[in-house]
């Protein structure tokens, strides 16, 4: 209520309080005081009202700011934070391989190389892990009771994500005082999503020691943003809208041409160096830098382009987790986290083998050797059965076996809803969606189906569904490649996401904690399920 002006002391104008508490004044009583006798009134707003004096009219008044504080991250789930943080320091395929290779050394796991002989070196309650190319992984855990001709039970996911990749020979003429890098898509990247985004650069590099002549890889992580896809301004036009050029039109810019002509040409030290001339002589003084190493060494790399941008939860009330490069990252990191929670366990009672299988390339096919269609599960498999198991055949090991093809897949969008099938939209934060397609691009059927049914209903996990609708096309997966290389029982899985193959996508903030408690619950309980589904088999 505002009180008419003769009123307030000494002033034309204040902003009041007025004191409520009970046997205070009445402001009726003071504004029917006769205009000009002020004194009761200041003795009532003396006692009465907090009065808070106006500003001069020189002076600036800061407005009251109520912010809400940022999540702590005793606050985010702590599989969410650990993600979070995982996909920030491990950017690349090849970091998130050590990474993984590093958790699983830490929790007691071997590593056995390719290039050697297992036969002496595998025994049963044992856990071990191999690699290939320094981007693909397998895990796996032989239980105590192991017998030749058990089967595995096997989680496979991928660990590569859209990228755009630094081209063998990136240099490029200078554009009026732009240095810009040559870099080719991979699996579709570069696209809208891509542009105006603060871009790392990082991956492997292969290095000769001088002294030595030892060839080694080593990884990279530039700490800083150091490209962009620059847009063009709507103000010019139809060039604006595109359409756009993936050749011309999307090309990085890293620096500024440097004001002293000099700094473009091979120092003493530099010629005769492998990668003189065929990429910017300034990227290769950054790269042998953040190394240790002389330009001199730098034999050739494998570098990638990614978004810098840190993950982070997300909404009102924090439901939503934004992040780049959760496809399949978050599947991985779940599947691994599965197996490490009931690895102990396992190696104790266990009588056959789980493994989970992380692998490189899928979103472009699969077909190179570090992707699964490379053998590297099968291989791995059969070494472990050609050691302990007793004669036994692959053949019957893969009929004793069940595979869970774990890969993101789409969560619905409320912008969208004439793209879903109806009873197909999968939610964040309820559980892990089962992938259909009558076409075979995921292996689910009515079998797989029911075993994994069950063993949710086991322990309490809440699956969903997804199908295209007939006018749309589906992805695919590693699980038809998979499954039929090996005969095995399969479906296809995943944590649901919005936004895939955005360079940042969009999850459930507590999706990456049901992914695991869902991969946990397989390791642990699969055995069990397939001991009632072979009582119950006719043929």
């Amino acid at each position: 209520m505002r009180l008419p002006r003769t009123f307030y002391p000494q002033t034309n104008s204040a902003s009041v309080e007025v004191n409520n508490t009970p046997g205070a004044g009445s402001i009726p009583g003071i504004i029917n005081q006769q205009v000009g006798q002020t004194a009761p009134a200041r003795e009532f707003f003396a006692s009465n009202v907090n009065v808070t004096p106006p500003p001069a009219s020189d002076q600036f008044v800061r407005s009251e700011r109520v912010t809400r504080s940022v999540p702590k991250s005793s606050e985010v789930d702590p599989y969410t934070q650990a993600f979070i943080d995982f996909i920030y320091e491990n950017p690349t395929t090849y970091h998130a391989a050590e990474y993984f290779a590093e958790t699983l050394t830490k929790a007691g796991f071997t590593y056995l190389s390719e290039r050697v002989s297992w036969k002496n070196k595998l025994a049963k309650g044992g856990k071990y892990f191999t690699t290939r190319n320094g981007s693909s992984l397998v895990a796996f855990v032989i239980g105590a009771n192991y017998t030749g001709g058990n089967g595995a039970g096997m989680v496979a996911c991928h660990i590569d994500a859209l990228t755009a990749k630094v081209k063998p020979i990136s240099k490029k003429p200078v554009v009026e005082g732009y240095t810009q890098l040559g870099a080719a898509p991979y699996a579709g990247a570069m696209s809208m999503t891509w542009w105006d985004r603060d871009l790392g650069l990082g991956g492997r590099v292969v290095v000769k020691d001088e002294k030595t002549g030892i060839i080694q890889t080593k990884l990279i992580h530039l700490p800083y943003p150091v490209a962009r896809i620059p847009t063009l301004a709507p103000h010019f036009g139809a060039p604006a809208n595109g359409p756009f050029n993936p050749e011309t039109n999307t090309t990085p810019i890293i620096a500024l041409e440097p004001s002293d002509p000099a700094e473009n040409e091979l120092r003493p030290d530099e010629v005769g160096a492998p990668l003189a001339g065929k990429h910017n002589i300034r990227l290769l003084r950054v790269v042998a830098k953040e190394l240790g190493v002389p330009v001199k060494s730098l034999l050739n790399f494998d570098l990638e382009l990614f978004d810098t941008q840190k993950g982070t939860v997300g909404g009102l009330e924090h439901d939503f987790l934004f992040c780049p490069r959760i496809d399949d990252k978050i599947c991985a990191f779940a599947a691994v986290n599965g197996l490490l929670n009931s690895c102990d366990e396992f190696a104790l009672t266990g009588s056959s083998i789980n493994v989970v299988a992380l692998f490189d390339d899928e979103e472009i096919g699969s077909l190179l050797r570090q992707g699964a269609r490379g053998g590297l599960l099968e291989g791995t498999l059969t070494r472990v059965v050609d050691a302990l198991g007793n004669g036994a055949t692959m053949q019957q090991t893969y009929a004793n076996s069940f595979l869970v093809s774990a890969d993101v897949i789409h969560a619905v969008n409320p912008n969208f809803m004439n793209v879903y099938l109806q009873y197909h939209m999968p939610r964040l934060n309820v559980g892990v969606t089962v992938s259909c397609d009558p076409n075979g691009h995921m292996t689910t059927d009515a079998e797989s189906l029911a075993f994994m049914e069950e063993v949710a209903r086991r322990t309490n996990n809440t699956l969903q569904y997804f199908q295209i609708r007939n006018d749309s096309r589906s992805g695919g997966t590693v699980g038809p490649m998979l499954s039929s290389s090996m005969g095995c029982r399969a479906i296809d899985m995943g944590i649901p996401q919005l936004a895939m193959h955005s360079i940042r996508a969009c999850t459930g903030s507590r999706d990456v904690a049901l992914g695991v408690r869902l991969f946990q619950a397989f390791y642990e309980e699969w055995e069990d399920v397939d001991y009632f589904v072979r009582c119950g088999e006719k043929m």
